[in-house]
């Protein structure tokens, strides 16, 4: 008969005894064998000699669940071994009455005497009957983990009843206890209970936390020293499965994504063949006599590696979750606010409130290359964390190519470094162009990077964005076919099709760009209508605009102004008549000045201190007066409609900067059109063409015209520099760059370079240089509104200078010269005193930042007059 039937049939495996001889009378009965029902048990109890109940069954198997059947055979079989079981039994019952008893054992309960079957030796009445204990294994809730198992947890092995308790280990051999404690370890070794080795107190299996901590073992008392010292090292492998077993079924639910789904998978796969050595334990374990502790020890290790190393990756992933710590620890770490206000948008529920954030994704992939990276040394350790990051970044692949050749994200748990909104769409750049198409729509999870592509997650990004942006804006799909790309991390073509893939995005977007929407053509349009570059139909819009500019800008009407524009734009002859995209240009009235938006800017950007303050020329809410003054001139600018994907590279904040330099120049062209008009005023009436016999008017008449020429003098340099010397050979040089360029980001950003620099070398992105300029401009304004006031100045102080049909006959009126003079000597006061200042400060940071305004500090020099101009000072 070989053993293997036996242990099938309940028999105790034969073993050598000290005589040589094979005994199994005392030997426990097999755990895994052991299935009998208890109506079985029942039809037993008639068997046994002199009416005693037979040896109950451990709880063990009925705890677990697993019943056999047995055949009609397998049956007699049992109830002859428990026949010689009882002999025995009862011979040991029988020493034990011989022996004196102690106090204390005299108090001891009869149970086990009715186990022995010494109860009725004197006639004693019986004990009552033994409550039944049938435990039933149920099908528990199904979950998202498809494969995770259904199955009620066992009751444990504490609550068995003490008639269905095992004899204790210290009435046994040294022989019988390790053949007890091989069985049970085959049954602990898959995360069960045994008869002699059970949970700890503080373990609950029903616990999810408790079960991925992994379960703690205890060894009844009694057993010999050397055999639980070899029993405590082997649990450990009976911890780490437990452990790892349930991190596989709790990280295979859904939401926590495809990468993590693929590590689990790989695990399981271990697992298996775990279990397949646990079966070969088993058939050793029944075939072999020699089959020892011992033996079983020497034969885990190389598993019990394997399974600290699954143990310590499962355990740190836990710690990452905060699966194993608490909640409150771990408020911070929730999950990405614009994921939630997505969802909102989308019209769903708020998404990860009060959850902490998953650990999935790159994450992830992140975590096993630190565990690689440490465990570098071993190489078993190496070996398999190599095998599961392969594995595990297969479907982290999948949705990288997806990306790279195809523009689309296919990331249903979010685990993927691209993050798209979804709520920002080309519908939206319809009614409101703006770069948030680009900027917000696609970004990068920060955390999630696997560090594979650290060094590459920018091309990652942008190769994608590029796809994506001619395929939905383009209307062609350029999506290139790549038939074998690489499907894990440790490809050597991995970087290589990341290039490639970037390359081929640049290539598209770049076509589609520059030729299928005329880019360039769009910037040279650009440049007639914000530089004032042949800006013929400039000077006639603001002739035929002039009666509603001069009003104050609240009372502009903006629809006349565009009217007006369309006219000026359509003049034959005009060089915006034959522009196609003339039709994009917009006139909107600009409510805040020049100079208080330029230090908005410079005050966001960190070039000043917000504490000094903004200029004191502003218009100020409630300034009847300011606001009046405030006109159509000072607020007009034009606006300019760009069609996507044309607004990635003409983007609102480029048309901001294109605004703020056409203010700037419409300014300037504002003053010299004033000043200009001034000089005019003064060659047609009388008190300026007639010569006063006083030579003090005479001189305040030359002050004045001296004043008037330096001050136009000031504005034609400085607008000559701005369009000559600063914003034409910075645009030569843009249309250069933009010839050799192999990126859309190269082009955006040599666009964005060129205003930038536009914007620095004509002084305004500087704030001292902003006030200085600022002053200057103001006292220019107000000098060339002065200038009625100076003809009626001069008629009163000599009335020989009026018309004859003016003169009243009053004689020289000196007090009128001496103040025309007075006003004379503060306008050129001022405008010396601040001139001096700014070509000082030119002077400075020609030297500091940029060496363009040594040329305008030349050209300036024309404006300061004769010598250093104190001359010009009052005394």
């Amino acid at each position: 008969m070989s053993t293997r039937g036996q242990h099938e049939r309940g028999e105790a495996p034969a073993r050598r005894t000290r005589d040589g001889r094979e005994s199994r009378e005392a030997a426990p009965q097999s755990t895994r064998s052991r299935t009998a029902a208890s109506k079985d048990q029942q039809s037993n109890n008639g068997s046994t000699a002199g009416g005693a109940a037979s040896p109950p069954l451990t709880g063990t198997t009925a705890a677990s669940g697993r019943h056999r059947p047995r055949s009609r055979g397998d049956v007699d079989r049992v109830r002859e071994k428990r026949l010689v079981e009882q002999v025995t039994t009862t011979k040991i019952t029988t020493q034990r009455v011989k022996t004196p008893v102690k106090d204390e054992e005299r108090e001891r309960p009869r149970s086990f005497s009715k186990a022995t079957g010494g109860a009725a030796a004197n006639g004693a009445r019986a004990p009552p009957p033994p409550v039944p204990w049938n435990p039933e294994a149920t099908l528990i809730a199904p979950t998202t983990a498809p494969l995770a198992s259904r199955i009620s947890i066992p009751p444990l092995a504490s609550s068995m009843p003490p008639s269905k308790r095992p004899p204790p280990l210290d009435q046994m051999t040294l022989e019988l206890q390790e053949a007890a404690i091989l069985e049970d370890l085959l049954y602990v070794f898959m995360g069960y209970e045994g008869q002699y080795i059970r949970y700890r107190e503080d373990y609950n299996p029903n616990v999810e936390i408790n079960r991925l901590t992994g379960p703690q073992f205890k060894v009844l008392p009694g057993l010999d020293p050397s055999l639980r010292d070899l029993t405590d090292e082997t649990l450990k492998m009976a911890t780490y499965y437990g452990a790892v077993d349930a991190f596989v079924e709790v990280h295979s639910r859904e939401e926590y994504g495809a990468v993590n789904h693929a590590l689990c998978a790989a695990i399981r796969k271990l697992l298996k063949e775990y279990l397949a050595l646990i079966a070969q334990l088993e058939y050793q374990f029944i075939t072999s006599p020699g089959f020892t502790l011992h033996i079983v020890h020497l034969h885990i290790q190389p598993t019990l590696q394997t399974m600290a190393v699954l143990h310590a990756l499962a355990h740190e992933m836990l710690l990452r979750n905060t699966m194993l710590g608490d909640l409150e620890d771990s408020l911070d770490d929730f999950d990405d606010v614009d994921d939630i206000l997505e969802s909102l948008r989308e019209g769903g529920d708020i998404v990860g409130s009060g959850k902490p954030k998953i650990c999935k994704g790159g994450a992830v992939l992140g975590l096993l290359t630190h565990q690689l990276t440490s465990r570098a040394g071993d190489p078993q350790a190496r070996g398999l964390l190599t095998m599961l990051l392969r594995e595990s970044s297969r479907p982290y692949m999948a949705m990288l190519n997806e990306w790279l050749h195809h523009g689309g994200i296919r990331d249903p748990h979010s685990e993927f470094l691209v993050k798209e909104q979804k709520s920002i769409g080309r519908a939206r750049l319809e009614e409101d162009y703006t770069d948030e198409y680009w900027e917000k729509r696609y970004t990068m999870r920060e955390g999630d990077v696997p560090p594979q592509l650290e060094g590459v997650k920018e091309k990652v990004l942008l190769a994608g964005k590029y796809l994506n942006v001619v395929r939905e804006c383009g209307g062609v799909d350029v999506s290139k076919e790549v038939q074998d790309v690489p499907k894990t991390f440790d490809d050597a073509r991995f970087l290589e099709n990341v290039n490639a893939a970037y390359a081929h995005a640049n290539e598209s977007l770049l076509q589609l760009l520059l030729t299928t929407h005329a880019l360039p053509a769009r910037l040279r349009s650009l440049k007639h209508y914000f530089f004032l570059n042949r800006s013929d139909f400039f000077t006639y819009f603001l002739d035929l605009g002039q009666a509603e500019l001069q009003k104050p800008a609240r009372n502009v009407n903006v629809n006349k102004l565009q009217s007006l524009l369309e006219l000026a734009l359509r003049q034959p002859g005009s060089v915006a008549a034959s522009d196609p995209f003339k039709e994009d240009v917009k006139v909107v009235m600009n409510d805040i000045t020049l100079t208080k938006w330029l230090m908005r800017v410079v005050n966001v950007s960190g070039l000043v201190d917000e504490s000094s303050g903004a200029l004191d020329d502003k218009p100020r809410a409630g300034s009847e007066k300011e606001l009046d003054s405030y006109t159509g001139y000072h607020a007009l600018e034009f606006d300019y409609i760009v069609p996507f994907p044309l607004s990635l590279v003409i983007s609102r904040k480029t048309i901001l900067r294109y605004q703020l330099l056409f203010r700037y120049l419409l300014q300037l062209r504002y003053l010299e059109m004033k000043l200009s008009i001034a000089w005019q005023s003064q060659n047609a009436v009388y008190p300026w063409k007639r010569r006063s016999r006083y030579p003090t008017v005479e001189s305040s008449k030359r002050r004045a015209y001296t004043l008037r020429a330096r001050m136009l003098v000031f504005i034609q340099q400085l607008m000559y520099f701005c369009t000559s010397e600063v914003i034409e050979p910075n645009w030569e040089r843009m249309q250069l760059r933009i010839e050799k360029v192999t990126t859309v980001d190269e082009l955006m950003q040599h666009h964005v370079d060129f205003l930038d620099t536009c914007l620095k070398e004509c002084m305004l992105t500087n704030a001292k240089l902003l006030k200085l300029h600022a002053k200057l401009t103001h006292t220019c304004e107000y000098f060339s509104g002065f200038t009625p006031d100076l003809t009626r100045y001069l008629g009163q102080a000599d009335p020989e200078l009026l018309h004859p049909s003016e003169r009243n006959g009053n004689g020289a009126d000196m007090t009128r010269l001496k103040k025309l003079t007075d006003h004379l000597y503060q306008y050129e006061g001022h405008f010396s005193r601040h001139l001096k200042i700014l070509l000082e400060s030119l002077n400075y940071y020609a030297a500091t930042e940029t060496v363009v305004f040594l040329e305008l500090c030349a050209r300036l020099q024309t404006a300061w007059g004769d010598g250093d101009g104190q001359a010009m000072l009052p005394a």
